[in-house]
């Protein structure tokens, strides 16, 4: 339940922009209301250019940031004057429109604007939020959402149906509300809200108000109802969801990782669960994306496994690799269908894998890729379940989906991140890594790219390692396991954790150990006592020694 969460002390105490980055910073706060990445918020301002002049500025949301963590420095800011006038004509491609807007910069060395930029510039009000609150895209997701809108707010709403975000969006919006000046939201089919107000503070409370509103309604249809039609499979016990991770998410791990290696997140959350395990759930889940906003990040479907518990992790691992392999296929043919000269095909490997009575796995080229997946789709199940609760739950044509996952200005977003470096979707299990040559090797891996598991005797030591990992080089880089290296058993442990947390395993570095007269594939712990000659471990590394479909470099490291 979204809560007014202003303090106006704090607001106070954040000022910039007119409180423009407090409020985005608390609507991003919650993910039910904001989608990561999603999202853009603006404030029209008067402001002094170069000689002093005033003039209107409109400060929007940059390109790629995200509105729970974006500072001043991450608006873009345009004059007014030279933007408004846009709303008279007639058509206006993305590449004339963004051309344009570079002309009307008046804020330099800022990132590029929001591609939803006109949206805010054609709203006629001072401050505008534009999110994707669950409710509200289960509203626009419904099959009768345009009449549940007008039903819930009447003339308080215009409804506008679904077309790619860009200038005709943006054109009927603005005329609609010039049109309808009693207006105070607007519901964009298959897509979110637009809200706005006199004041910062004033906006962000008719954005809760409204997302309370659309809560409430759809409560209210949904009491007393099963939303997700029955239990289909049911969830596995914890002890055994576990050892059946170990066991094939190497082997998912390295179906995934074709072109590029991938790092693996599992969820059981109840949601996720109720949702993978009820009888609907396969059909459901193939009907399509619940956000434009997810399409980059999630694909358009999911794999769903069609698997029973009964059935074993042998089974279980046979289907992954199949249904790896079946979805790229059809990945290729819905590329090939909808494709423009100059595309380029992505990854065609899921990023959302569902397994009944086991919960969820997501696939990124990192861990906040792979969490990222984790958090769009959490999103998605519970958009599902509103449209469900008020009728039947509809998303974007095959067409539609392809033009926003191919959408030059939205790969644009993708073009700012870094290019991957050498160890990039690498993982690293390093022993005696919480000091010396142990830590100075992990800092190196993770400088490189890797994700680095460091064990070692002292849990504190090696989580004083995770961190500093985690602080240099991004969420979840380092994990710090307490491991005695001459207990296999512990070893053991340390290792299925090692996979659960991240996929598999890459990379082996012992610095708790001793030299060894032969290749460490022909050792056997009668050979030695340490980790380094543990069988097991060996022989795993032996089979697949990068969990990625081939043998790394840096296996024997």
């Amino acid at each position: 339940m979204p809560e007014n969460l202003w303090d106006m002390q704090a607001a106070q105490e954040n000022p910039a922009l007119d409180g423009l980055v407090y409020r985005s910073n608390l609507l991003g706060r919650d993910r039910s209301v904001v989608n990561i990445y999603g999202g853009n918020t603006s404030a029209k301002l008067t402001e002094r250019d170069h000689i002093g002049r005033p003039l209107e500025v409109l400060w929007v949301k940059g390109s790629g940031s995200d509105l729970a963590s974006i500072t001043e420095q991450g608006f873009a800011g345009l004059r007014q004057a030279e933007v408004a006038p846009l709303i008279s004509r007639e058509s206006m491609s993305d590449e004339e429109m963004v051309a344009y807007l570079s002309h009307c910069t008046h804020a330099l060395e800022r990132p590029r604007q929001s591609i939803e930029t006109l949206l805010h510039a054609f709203t006629p009000a001072k401050h505008v939020d534009h999110t994707h609150p669950d409710v509200v895209i289960s509203l626009a997701c419904s099959a009768q959402g345009r009449e549940f809108c007008q039903r819930l707010w009447g003339a308080r709403a215009l409804w506008v149906d679904y077309i790619r975000p860009g200038f005709t969006l943006s054109k009927w919006i603005g005329e609609g509300l010039l049109a309808h000046p009693e207006a105070e939201l607007v519901v964009m089919g298959k897509h979110g809200l637009l809200t706005w107000g006199d004041t910062s503070q004033a906006c962000y409370a008719s954005t809760i108000r409204i997302i309370q509103e659309a809560e409430d309604f759809i409560r209210g249809r949904s009491e007393g109802r099963q939303i997700f039609a029955g239990v289909g499979v049911p969830r596995v016990p914890e002890a055994q969801r576990q050892e059946l991770l170990a066991r094939v998410l190497p082997i998912l791990r390295g179906a995934l990782s074709r072109q590029r290696p991938a790092i693996l997140q599992f969820d059981s959350s109840p949601a996720v669960l109720d949702f993978a395990g009820s009888a609907g759930a396969l059909e459901l889940s193939q009907v399509g994306a619940a956000c434009p906003d997810h399409l980059v990040h999630t694909k358009r479907q999911p794999l769903f496994i069609d698997w029973q518990p009964a059935e074993g992790g042998e089974a279980l691992a046979t289907k992954l690799v199949a249904g790896v392999e079946t979805f790229a296929a059809h990945y290729k043919e819905y590329f090939q269908q909808f494709s423009q000269p100059g595309d380029r095909m992505g990854d065609p490997y899921p990023r959302i894998i569902l397994i009944p009575g086991l919960g969820m796995v997501t696939s990124g080229a990192d861990a906040q890729g792979a969490a990222v997946a984790a958090q769009l789709y959490q999103r998605a199940i519970s958009v599902m379940a509103g449209s469900q609760a008020l009728d039947r739950f509809t998303s974007l044509t095959p067409e539609e989906s392809y033009q926003i996952e191919y959408w030059p200005l939205e790969l644009y977003k993708l073009s700012l991140k870094p290019a991957p470096r050498e160890l990039a979707g690498r993982v690293a299990v390093i022993t005696g890594g919480a000091s010396g040559i142990g830590r100075a090797t992990a800092l190196r891996l993770a400088q490189g790219g890797a994700h680095v598991v460091i064990l070692d005797l002292r849990q504190e030591n090696a989580q004083a390692v995770a961190d500093e990992l985690n602080s240099r080089y991004g969420s979840r880089r380092g994990m710090a396991l307490a491991c005695d290296v001459t207990d296999e058993a512990a070893v053991a442990r340390a290792f299925e954790q090692s996979i659960r947390s991240y996929g598999g395993v890459d990379i082996v570095v012992s610095c708790a150990g001793i030299a060894l007269s032969a290749p460490v594939e022909q050792t056997s712990l009668s050979d030695c006592s340490l980790w380094m000659c543990w069988p097991k471990a060996t022989s795993w590394l032996a089979a697949k020694p990068s969990a990625c479909g081939k043998r790394s470099r840096w296996a024997a490291a």
